[in-house]
């Protein structure tokens, strides 16, 4: 993890929907390792084949984490008790998420619409950058590769991801982390968001938070946060930091 330069003020972004529109390439990644791993074998899936739809995926992004949605499809569509299988999801996981730095290096991702700037203008103005995701440590070094041609630790001052808290989003465990990390509280740090669980997580922690709809969240309910926007602003950012 990376080590946090000291700063008054910091913007802790989420990663998947807010630096960058990647759920569809998580789809896909899942999708190929379902038929790559011969899922369907293993738990045979008369209905879809294991081949989740973007109406099943929207579901299952109710649920933060990978390996916690295959558990969610096993329980809720096929009826199995994910407790007795979980070395096997593991498994699957860990190579689709092989899959997805694959895949991302393939993709012609960009970030979405006003991230740029805010990261260039919040270096310039001494501001922190931090991450606070449920994904992998390795998902977000393989999309900051990416998109900025860098490691994560070569961009952010804090990196906390899914794999080193306790509680997923929508707790505030993967927040506290990289406040702590920081060496911040809450009130001099804004979140950058794009779905419900996060903003419940940001506010969970103390924070005040911004949402921006991503691809698969527009229709949440998002009426606690303090600012929601069609695309993230630097201006609006900058205003809540003053």
């Amino acid at each position: 993890m990376s080590t946090a330069r000291r700063s008054s003020a910091g913007i802790i972004f989420d990663v998947d929907g807010t630096l960058a529109e990647t759920e569809e390439i998580h789809r896909q990644s899942f999708n190929e390792t379902f038929v790559s791993m011969q899922v369907g074998d293993i738990w045979p899936d008369r209905l879809r084949g294991w081949k989740w739809s973007r109406e099943i995926y929207a579901r299952l992004l109710r649920t933060t984490g990978g390996k916690e949605r295959i558990r969610a499809y096993l329980q809720a569509d096929l009826g199995l008790d994910p407790d007795q299988v979980s070395e096997t999801i593991a498994a699957i996981h860990a190579a689709k998420t092989a899959r997805f730095s694959a895949l991302i290096r393939e993709a012609k991702v960009a970030p979405r619409p006003g991230i740029n700037r805010i990261m260039t203008v919040a270096r310039e103005e001494g501001i922190s950058l931090a991450v606070a995701t449920t994904t992998t440590r390795s998902n977000v070094d393989a999309l900051c590769h990416a998109l900025f041609d860098q490691s994560a630790d070569q961009i952010f001052d804090a990196i906390a991801s899914g794999d080193e808290v306790d509680e997923k989003k929508p707790a505030p465990d993967v927040y506290n982390l990289a406040l702590r990390t920081l060496q911040l509280p809450p009130e001099a740090c804004i979140a950058l968001e794009d779905s419900r669980n996060g903003l419940l997580a940001a506010k969970g922690a103390g924070l005040r938070c911004i949402v921006s709809p991503s691809l698969y969240t527009t229709n949440e309910d998002f009426h606690e946060a303090d600012l929601l926007l069609e695309e993230f602003d630097w201006g609006k950012i900058a205003l809540m930091l003053a």
